[in-house]
């Protein structure tokens, strides 16, 4: 009824969990199986080097275009305000232009009521 099944050395070592490099248990309950430590979180080193290498070349790409984009930006900004700025002076400029030529049309003006005046009074004569 009963069968007793052989099993082979490398069977046992892979159930048991004997690796060889480990060497024989101190206890001498080499049958048993051998546990492993428990832990709570997870190992720290979970990424390979080569992958936070490429994570890392990838925010620095992000952060460059993000720099550039901003830079961009500000640049477009910038130029809307020397558009602004230009505007206003070329106005003033014109502005003073003006106040000018009406100052200077009063002098005209001036000079010659003053030259009508002289040229009266001398055909008054």
């Amino acid at each position: 009824m009963s069968e007793v099944t052989e099993i082979s050395q490398e069977a046992k070592d892979v159930l048991l969990n004997n690796d060889p490099s480990h060497g024989y248990r101190v206890s001498g309950k080499n049958w048993k199986v051998a546990k492993q430590a428990h832990r709570l979180s997870s190992r720290g080193v979970s990424n390979s080097w080569s992958k936070k290498l490429e994570q890392r070349k990838k925010d620095e790409q992000l952060k460059l275009k993000l720099k550039e984009l901003k830079e961009e930006k500000e640049a477009e900004k910038k130029a809307r305000i020397d558009k602004i700025k230009e505007k206003r002076e070329k106005k003033a400029e014109t502005e003073r232009y003006e106040r000018l030529a009406t100052v200077m049309h009063a002098k005209r003006v001036e000079r010659l009521k003053r030259r009508e005046k002289r040229n009266k009074m001398l055909k008054e004569r």
